[in-house]
């Protein structure tokens, strides 16, 4: 009966924290019902007896990603007023993908049949003498191995895509050229200064000293060209 109680309130309270968070104007509201849905999500992981999925949607998604959210939400200094003025303009496209997928969602559980022994594999106990964990992981990287590898792909690509598309090669910035910082001596970075008694710093010209202008970086293709062409000689 306790058991019961419990799950109907953690649901109760995930499903009005899963509202709350797409309807909140605030988006550090937002984030913040996203991090109490997935605690009240993990409480119905451990009152199923899934205590392994719990404390992976604790650590991995309450510790890193909302953690993350939170962040990236707080230090952007994003104009949403901005962002809310053209959701009128983009409403009739919008509705149209949403009545989509409400259609293909429908069309999915209208023609959705439970399997027969469904009924007394959901009420089976876990399995004797083995954990949960080990019970998961089994399954997981026995029957499923292949899938799960290919979801890993997947999400290879989808990182790399989104490094590729987001990479900015900028004049301005300043780069790190290792061959140089290899190759300087002692007489490039350490500089003796003879300070009488009583001088200031600012009086020997502050801290800052003159700029030595660095050499460009060699790109791969000149420096394989010069190297083509000594080889020749």
């Amino acid at each position: 009966m306790i058991t019961q109680i419990l799950f109907y309130l953690f649901a109760v309270v995930l499903l009005g924290s899963a509202a709350a968070v797409v309807s909140a104007r605030n988006p550090v509201h937002s984030v913040l019902f996203l991090i109490l849905a997935f605690f009240n999500a993990a409480a119905l992981f451990l009152i199923a007896g899934a205590e392994f999925l719990a404390m992976i949607l604790v650590i991995v998604y309450v510790g890193a990603v909302a953690v993350l959210f939170l962040f990236v939400v707080m230090m952007l200094d994003v104009d949403f007023a901005e962002l809310r003025s053209g959701f009128q303009r983009y409403l009739p496209v919008g509705a149209t993908v949403g009545a989509v997928l409400l259609i293909e969602l429908g069309l999915v559980l209208s023609g959705w049949t439970f399997a027969t022994d469904s009924a007394h594999l959901r009420m089976s106990p876990a399995p004797v003498g083995m954990s949960n964990t080990e019970a998961l992981g089994r399954i997981l990287y026995t029957d499923y191995v292949f899938l799960f590898q290919i979801a890993g792909l997947i999400l290879l690509v989808a990182m790399i895509g989104a490094i590729v598309l987001t990479l900015r090669r900028r004049k301005t910035s300043r780069h790190q050229i290792i061959r140089v910082q290899t190759e300087r001596a002692v007489t490039e970075t350490l500089e003796m200064i003879p300070a009488p008694l009583g001088a200031g710093v600012a009086s020997m010209g502050g801290y800052r000293r003159p700029k030595v202008a660095e050499p460009e970086p060699v790109v791969a293709e000149e420096a394989e060209a010069e190297g083509h062409g000594h080889g020749h000689h």
